[in-house]
């Protein structure tokens, strides 16, 4: 995180695991000239210990705070494109915090997010059938997702034509306001 913001973030990416957030951010945040932030990269920065680890010590409550503290504190001073980890707006503490945000859903099924994500190591996956399981998450989540969002985009293309899109529809919604 470089960037301190006198005012709110250009974006705020939220969706799923592999709906493209991290991919998506960073071109986003190129095409606006504003710097990026991976809210789970800052987490495993201020922590200084990757997220597997922190699950594995600590538990997913544990997790939930500490991102709790680093998803409220990046809102409220960082200017550029901000991507929330996927499960972020499942706390009430943080869709409190995006109200007022320039929300964008990344939205993608469960087999393109599965696919993108099979190969990594994510605790939320382990589990006998974690295609299920991501599924199942995407299942619950995506209501809140839809809820939180200002605009909702298809993730499931190229990550440029995600920008544009994004790009259009952020504009509308600001003139529309």
């Amino acid at each position: 995180m470089t960037a301190q913001a006198t005012g709110r973030p250009a974006a705020v990416l939220v969706g799923p695991m592999g709906a493209g957030k991290s991919t998506v951010g960073r071109a986003l945040a190129n095409a606006l000239g504003v710097a990026f932030c991976d809210t789970d990269d800052e987490l495993e920065r201020r922590s200084g210990r990757s997220i597997p680890d922190i699950f594995a010590a600590d538990g997913e409550p544990a997790f939930r705070r500490l991102e709790a503290e680093v998803v409220t504190d990046v809102l409220g001073r960082f200017d550029g494109v901000v991507s929330l980890g996927g499960g972020a707006v499942m706390t009430d503490t943080i869709r409190e915090a995006l109200a007022g945000h320039a929300v964008v859903y990344l939205r993608v099924g469960a087999d393109t997010g599965f696919a993108r994500v099979a190969a990594s190591d994510r605790p939320l996956l382990a589990d006998p059938d974690p295609r299920r399981r991501y599924a199942d998450l995407l299942s619950r989540r995506e209501p809140t997702y839809r809820a939180v969002a200002a605009v909702e985009v298809d993730a499931a293309r190229n990550p440029q034509t995600v920008v544009d899109d994004i790009r259009a529809r952020l504009q509308a919604v600001r003139a529309d306001q």
